[in-house]
């Protein structure tokens, strides 16, 4: 049985002072209908017991730590899942925090209750970049080529993760693929919300120069598999348009706040 609105997930390895600031970022909500799931996959940093000398577990009984060794993040984010009670779920890594204290009451408010299986989403700001990343409007196959949201700014319902979690033979884009397979196989209806859910810290771990090779292989054999053809169509227009210059102009903060200020005038434009 769900006993909370939303359950907040929380995996960690090592994250220093971060947790406690991330965590710090929830417990200031004024919406108080929520959970949170600290997923440890055995640090070794003193965090966990940072946290536990200052008795975050007995002052505030909504934080619930699971120490438990995993394979990798994906892993660490599907134990948590089985862990959560909440008809919501948001995964926040470390480092990352609620943009401010009326986050979860403003979506709670935007959630309407229906039988088909939902995905609300809001906007970032980009603690890289220094701006606010606007998402979507709308979700359509072109969206899930290029921009889907970041699972930082994602409320999944929980029905979503019944009948899988994210599928760990990704490294990197797991939670991408796992995005795409609520939209095309649950079917799951996307909502945006115009509201900044998190403060993003950047230079996550699919963005390390290390991993964007093994992300541009990843995000093929994905876009592949739900799109088909129209993923060749996709690859061509995205180079015909200068995709890595636009992709330059949004990750370097001497651009970013232009680049993403024109992006969110248009983004408004198609929701009007």
């Amino acid at each position: 049985m769900l006993e909370k609105f939303f359950s907040i997930l929380v995996v960690c390895l090592n994250p220093g002072d971060k947790l406690e600031k991330t965590i710090q970022s929830i417990l200031q909500q004024s919406y108080t209908d929520y959970e949170i799931i600290i997923k440890d996959g055995g640090s070794t940093d003193g965090s966990i017991e940072d946290l536990q000398s200052k008795k975050y577990m007995e002052e505030y009984p909504q934080i619930r730590l699971v120490r438990e060794k995993d394979s990798s993040i994906y892993d660490a984010m599907n134990q948590a899942v089985k862990e959560a009670c909440g008809s919501y779920l948001l995964f926040l890594n470390c480092g990352d925090y609620l943009y401010d204290s009326t986050v979860l009451g403003k979506v709670a408010a935007s959630i309407v209750p229906k039988s088909s299986l939902q995905i609300y989403y809001g906007d970032q700001y980009n603690q890289l970049q220094r701006a606010v990343v606007s998402s979507a409007p709308g979700i359509d196959d072109f969206t899930c080529f290029r921009n889907v949201p970041c699972h930082q700014v994602c409320f999944y319902e929980h029905r979503l993760f019944e009948n899988r979690g994210y599928d760990t033979k990704y490294v990197v884009r797991a939670d991408y693929e796992h995005f795409l397979y609520c939209v095309y196989e649950e079917k799951a209806e996307c909502t945006h919300l115009p509201i900044i859910i998190s403060s993003y810290e950047g230079g996550g771990f699919s963005e390390t120069k290390e991993n964007r090779i093994q992300s541009a292989l990843e995000h093929r054999e994905i876009t592949d598999r739900y799109l088909g053809e129209k993923a060749k169509k996709y690859r061509l227009i995205m180079a015909v348009t200068l995709a890595p210059l636009r992709t330059f102009l949004a990750e370097d903060p001497r651009f970013s706040k232009w680049y993403n200020g024109i992006k969110s005038f248009v983004y408004k434009r198609e929701e009007q």
